[in-house]
Formats: structure tokens, C-alpha cells, sequence
């Protein structure tokens, strides 16, 4: 595998993870208030005359839903020539209950390649409590590439099995696998740009936060005001670099660091999954269901010796479909976002144990959104354009090694499985992201959240965040899982509340237990 342009194995998170896999409940928002009259004003002060047209767009709503509005907004695929075409934005309001909304407050669950629109539609309270609901417009949207907006297109369904589920020939590392790994890519790649009606040039976060900045202004609001989760922390950030002045109130729950590399990320979740992983059987061995036993590094030894057994003698599964190592990873990273499952992890361990495959094979279907034999979204899709567009190039095909070791004393139980088909090496257009600091000087305070057992966003890159950032505030969740607000600890939920309904910046360092 080329070290240079590595698509990162895990997902860097999408706040549904939690809850939809845990089945954890939420309260219910009430409906929105009554229907607004017209929209404000765009706002274009400041901006380029060849980006006039699309700043001063008139929205039209309509509503989607109980308190629901929905609308389509006209963004050029190249900011810095529109003469390169158009795409379109599906957006969603959630009315401010109190029916005296602050404002608008864009929200983005992660990914990159969430649906914004899909979760304010069906489970508004994951993003946002009440008190968020009642201050503002909640702003729901698929950023480009993804969902209901102009989306990126690889493969049906059933090509989609294939590449995530099938298993290549060949012993782990041989050159037959790694070939069938390389046609297995390229074909993916070539897949994504004969569908996607050349949009993979300008599917990257930096002409993300570019829309973010046209949302603003033709919603209405003279400054943005954002909560972004885990991926959408670098979205956000990415914003405040770009228009520091433009930034309103800004809370990044699951801080990312804008200077790692592609590589560097890889290594930093794949031992933010190893430390969960242990944290997991610490937990499971206190339990008479725990499928191990021993200490906590009998018990990775052991699951150690189950992926490698899985990896030579797949489990069939009630569907079909064969369950090898790579397989069997997806499923555990899926289940270590959140201890609430915890549960569905030890079943499916235990399953594997017993030479059944098939809760193993609900969890990796969650992590892809495939649901009933089909997708319900391109999020994985849209995952690898991004990935693909926003991590430059690094160094050469010399680094491998010296990746692979590194990869192997972060992580030894998760290293073998973790490095991904390497479709970026094969993808029609070259990355335009650049990785670097990024202060937003002239921003107010920012909030930055991070939690100190997050696999998925590793608490150090909250604390380098909001390090960079010229007026960076650092909240610090204790306890494991993925993302800190909306959690369940009031320490965290009421200091963003406070921020972005009242204005009052948290104390820097917070610490909630």
C-alpha cells in the first residue's frame, strides 16, 4: 500500500453512532413554532461580484415535517470559478420552538459524509437538547457530495458488498492479496468518477466550509453560529480560518488536530480503538457473559487469536456472506463508539466464538449503513472523496515500513487489520488540501470539546486545537466514547448552552468528571 495517500480505516465519527447502535432513548423536542414569514435578507457584505448570485439567492421553503422546512440552495462547484457549474444543497430548519429564534445555528454530525438533513428530520435531540431547540433555527444540511445534495456515486448495492465485505485471495500480505486489494481500488475509483457527473474535484472540505459561508448569508445571519461533531469540528475549524470574522458562537465537539497527516491520523485512532478495546474487556471480564478470561492482556491475546482464526477460516454467515478479519475489525470499531454498546459487542464476540457470524455482520452494517440488503446512504462514499481530496501527498513509497511499525507498537491488536484499500492513490483527481495550523485570528472564543477516551477524535487532538486557535477554549469530558455534548453529563451539556444561548464563554480548562 502506498503511505502517501491513505484513507483513514475509521470513520471520524458520526454522532447517530451512539445512539442509533445503543437504542438509548432521548426525550422528544416538541414541534417547532408556527411558521415564519419570509426570509431575511441575504447577507453579502464583503463578497466577490462573480459570487454575488448565489449570496443573494431568495430561499424557498417547503415544509418536510412537523416544524420542519426544507430547501435547495444553488453553490458553485468552484468558488474560485464559477464558471465550472453549479451544485445543489439539501437544507433543513427545525423552527425554534420559542418562536423567537436568536438565529440560525448550523450543526454538522460528522463523517465526513453524514446526512445533516437525515438526522435533524429523525432524531433532532441527538444533535441538540431543549434549550438549543428553543433559542434557534437548528440547521440540518448535506454538504456536498453526500445525501439529497449533489452526491457522489460509486457503486449499487451490490457492488458495494463487494468492496466492503468481499475477501481477497491471498494470505494477509502476500503479493496476491495486495495486487487483488490494488484492482479492487482502482475499479472503486473508476466506479466513483464515471457516476459521480464530475463533481470528485470539488468534493472537499475547504469548499464545504466555503458553503457553510453561503448558507450563512442566505439564511439570513450576519455571523455563523455552528456546532460541529467530530469531523465537523474540522469543518468548523476550517471555517474560522477561512472567515474568522464571519464566526459567530462556534462549539467543536471532538476536536481534530488540522495538522496531522493523513498517516498520523491513522495511527492516532487505530490506538484510540486499542485503548477502547482494552477498556472494553476490562469491563467484559467483570461479567459471567464475557466470552474471555484472564487479565485484560490474556483477553486481547485471545481476541488477537480470533481475528487471525477468522482471517484463515471465515464464518459464514446466515445471509451468505463470510466473515473474515477485516470484517470483524469494522464491526468492533463500530461497537467502541459508545459503552452503551458495550453489550452488542460482547454478543458478537461471543457469536464468533461459537462459529456465527451474524451479529458481527449487523454491527459492520451499521458502520456502512447498509440496512436490509441495501445502503441507506452514500456516507461511506462520500467518506473516501473527501479523504481522498483533503490529505496531500506524504513523502514516498519508502515510508511504508516505517508506517507499519509505527502503526504495529500503537496499536498491535488492531495493526493488521487496519490499513484500508488504498483507492486514493488511484482517484481521478489530485488532493487540493493542505494540513497545517490553523489560529482564526480576529475569531471570538471558540469552544472545543474533547473526551479523554474517544477513539475516534483522540482527546490530544482537541487539546492542539484548541491550542492553535488564537482564542481557543478547552472543555475536557472524562469517560469513554465518542463526542461529549448531549451525553448525559450536565457539566458539558450546560457549559455549551450556556455559550451558545447566553453568550458566556466557559472557563478554559473546564474539567467535568
Amino acid at each position: 500500500m502506498n503511505a502517501r495517500r491513505r484513507v483513514v480505516a475509521a470513520v471520524a465519527g458520526l454522532a447517530t453512532a451512539i445512539l442509533a447502535l445503543s437504542g438509548c432513548l432521548y426525550a422528544q423536542i416538541p414541534p417547532a413554532a408556527p411558521a415564519p414569514g419570509p426570509s431575511l435578507a441575504p447577507q453579502t457584505d464583503g463578497v466577490a461580484p462573480e459570487l454575488l448570485p448565489y449570496y443573494s439567492q431568495a430561499l424557498t421553503w417547503e415544509e418536510c415535517g412537523t416544524g420542519l422546512d426544507c430547501t435547495t440552495v444553488t453553490a458553485p462547484r468552484d468558488y474560485s470559478d464559477p464558471s465550472m457549474g453549479d451544485l445543489q444543497l439539501a437544507v433543513v430548519r427545525h423552527r425554534a420552538t420559542s418562536g423567537k429564534p436568536l438565529g440560525s445555528l448550523l450543526t454538522n454530525p460528522g463523517g465526513p459524509g453524514a446526512s445533516g438533513v437525515d438526522l435533524v428530520k429523525s432524531s433532532l435531540s441527538i444533535l441538540v437538547d431543549q434549550k438549543l431547540a428553543d433559542a434557534y433555527d437548528v440547521i440540518g444540511f448535506d454538504p456536498r457530495g453526500v445525501g439529497a445534495s449533489t452526491a457522489v456515486s460509486c457503486y449499487d448495492a451490490k457492488g458495494l458488498d463487494s468492496y466492503f465485505y468481499d475477501i481477497p485471495p491471498g494470505a494477509r500480505g502476500s503479493d496476491e492479496r495486495e495486487q487483488a486489494l490494488e484492482e479492487r481500488a482502482a475499479a472503486f475509483a473508476k466506479a466513483c468518477d464515471a457516476n459521480s457527473d464530475g463533481i470528485l474535484p470539488y468534493i472537499s472540505t475547504e469548499n464545504s466550509a466555503r458553503d457553510m459561508d453561503l448558507l450563512r448569508a442566505v439564511l439570513g445571519d450576519p455571523k455563523l453560529n455552528y456546532l460541529g461533531f467530530s469531523y465537523g469540528s474540522f469543518l468548523g475549524t476550517t471555517y474560522a480560518g477561512l472567515f474568522p470574522e464571519r464566526v459567530g458562537r462556534m462549539v467543536l465537539d471532538g476536536g481534530i488536530d488540522p495538522t496531522q497527516s493523513q498517516s498520523e491520523s491513522s495511527i492516532g485512532q487505530a490506538e484510540g480503538f486499542e485503548q477502547s478495546l482494552r477498556a472494553f474487556m476490562a469491563d467484559c471480564l467483570t461479567m459471567s457473559e464475557c466470552p474471555y478470561a484472564g487479565s485484560i492482556d490474556d483477553a486481547m491475546a485471545d481476541l488477537a487469536a480470533t481475528l487471525a482464526r477468522v482471517d484463515a477460516r471465515p464464518i459464514t454467515a446466515s445471509d451468505g456472506r463470510q466473515l473474515g478479519g477485516d470484517t470483524l475489525m469494522t464491526a468492533i470499531v463500530a461497537a467502541l463508539y459508545s459503552q452503551d454498546s458495550w453489550p452488542y459487542l460482547r454478543a458478537a464476540l461471543t457469536d464468533v466464538g461459537n462459529g456465527r457470524a451474524d451479529v458481527a455482520f449487523q454491527l459492520a452494517d451499521f458502520y456502512n449503513d447498509r440496512q436490509g440488503g441495501s445502503y441507506a446512504s452514500n456516507t461511506m462514499e462520500a467518506f473516501i472523496a473527501y479523504n481522498c481530496m483533503d490529505y496531500p501527498d506524504e513523502g514516498s513509497d519508502a515510508d511504508d515500513e516505517a508506517f507499519r511499525q509505527r502503526l504495529a507498537e500503537a496499536a498491535p491488536t488492531t495493526a493488521p487489520y487496519w490499513e484500508g484499500v488504498d483507492v486514493c492513490a488511484s482517484w481521478p483527481a489530485p488532493p487540493t488540501g493542505t494540513r497545517g495550523a490553523i489560529t482564526a485570528e480576529g475569531s471570538p472564543p471558540i469552544v472545543v470539546i474533547g473526551t479523554t477516551g474517544d477513539p475516534a477524535t483522540p482527546y490530544v487532538g482537541a487539546q492542539r486545537l484548541a491550542e492553535q486557535l488564537s482564542q481557543g477554549v478547552l472543555i475536557t469530558n472524562v469517560g469513554e466514547g465518542h463526542l461529549g455534548y448531549n451525553k448525559g453529563k450536565a457539566c458539558v451539556t450546560e457549559a455549551v448552552d450556556a455559550y451558545l444561548v447566553d453568550g458566556t464563554v466557559p472557563e478554559d480548562g473546564l474539567r467535568c468528571e
